[in-house]
């Protein structure tokens, strides 16, 4: 009998899809209570899951999926700048 690989499923905040972890990019709120994107997925914190679209991330902006994710509010100039990140890695890949 071969045995399955189990493949990690994480939701999107934005538009609420369960998708391949690959597929999705992860904020994080690190220790000091900064938010960055974490292109790799690698980096220690608290993370979120979203789409690697400029639309779900509005999605997540307008339903405060991050806001419930981080269980706190975010500033408007942190969803400014990450924004600018991820129109940065979604032009790169």
């Amino acid at each position: 009998m071969a045995v399955k690989k189990k493949i990690p499923m994480r939701k999107c905040v934005g538009c609420g899809e369960m998708k391949m972890k690959k597929e999705l990019m992860r904020i994080l709120r690190t220790e000091n209570g900064e938010f960055v994107v974490d292109a790799e997925g690698k980096k220690n914190g608290r993370g979120a899951y979203i789409c690697r679209s400029a639309e779900c991330f509005r999605k997540a902006v307008r339903n405060k999926g991050l806001e419930r994710s981080f269980k706190q509010e975010i500033p408007q100039d942190v969803y400014d700048r990450l924004e600018k990140e991820m129109d940065g890695i979604e032009q790169k890949g």
